[in-house]
């Protein structure tokens, strides 16, 4: 599958970090100092015991945009990605594809690699029951044989215990960049998904430009928060007004830390910018790859 990637905001990263004020080179020894990037804590692996009956909702980030839920034993992931990435890491994944032992459902958000990982999913595919995502996204799916449903913006289903509703997005960043794709692409190619589980209710916003509809939801007490200041995600700026819209909502952060490219904006979130301007900063949560994290609902 051709990789549905940024390739002319890399290659604008790539030069500007050939030319960037923030590395430079010594005349005398030629050695180049590397740009800052925020990184995500020491790895926590896991294994098998986190796929097992529960009595709560227990949240692990695997890194980039991806998690696992275990929600009383209804196990699924989002946006998991797991191998077989095309760019150089800053961590190390929590679990490897070939050690999940089971999961109820895998949730994508877009075709993007860093979102909808071929390999992960494929190496998956033999224990997951179903895939859902979008209908273009189904269609790719289809196309690998996996277990998928596609599924239109604002539709409902339920997984087990699980209530899920996809919400909108605007990531059609394609159609800005003659050549990239011979597709045009539509808003509703790509989605959220909100879980409403036995414990509380969790946001996976996908990557998308801000929009009306973000600012407008009943507050969710979980949002996994995409804070990159980048302008095909929701800009850092974007990131903050959702953050306030939702005053108690807990922010997990995600879509940081985790890639070695520190020119490249989608990848480069700082959690240390957030705590001066989100209202209730306690509310932020700087999980380390495959920590554990118990879902609460808020006080209304």
């Amino acid at each position: 599958m051709k990789r549905l990637f940024f390739i002319a905001t890399i290659l604008s990263a790539l030069f500007a970090t050939i030319n960037s004020d923030a590395q430079t080179v010594s005349d005398s020894t030629k050695t180049v100092q590397k740009k800052y990037q925020a990184k995500a804590p020491p790895t926590q692996s896991f294994g098998k015991k986190a796929f097992g009956k529960s009595k709560k909702t227990t949240l692990r980030w695997l890194g980039m945009a991806g998690f696992l839920i275990n929600s009383r034993g209804t196990t699924f992931m989002v946006d998991p990605l797991l191998e077989g990435f095309d760019m150089p890491l800053l961590i190390d994944f929590p679990i490897l594809a070939k050690d999940v032992p089971h999961l109820d459902a895998v949730f994508v958000t877009h075709a993007d690699n860093d979102h909808f990982s071929v390999p992960t999913n494929v190496a998956m595919s033999k224990v997951t029951d179903v895939y859902h995502s979008t209908v273009y996204v189904d269609s790719l799916m289809k196309n690998l044989n996996l277990k998928s449903v596609g599924h239109d913006i604002g539709e409902t289903f339920k997984v087990k215990n699980i209530s899920v509703k996809l919400t909108p997005a605007d990531h059609a960043y394609q159609n800005a960049y003659p050549g990239m794709s011979t597709r045009w692409f539509k808003n509703e190619d790509a989605c959220g998904f909100w879980f409403d589980t036995p414990d509380g209710t969790i946001w996976a916003t996908g990557d998308s430009r801000l929009i009306p509809e973000h600012l407008t939801m009943t507050a969710p007490d979980a949002i996994l928060f995409d804070f990159s200041d980048s302008e095909w995600h929701f800009t850092f700026e974007g990131a903050v007004k959702i953050a306030n819209a939702y005053p108690n909502t807990l922010l997990l952060l995600c879509h940081w830390g985790s890639v070695d490219s520190p020119d490249f904006s989608p990848f480069n979130g700082d959690p240390k910018k957030l705590y001066d301007v989100v209202v209730n900063p306690e509310r932020i949560k700087v999980l380390a790859p495959g920590e554990p994290f118990v879902l609460k609902r808020f006080k209304k």
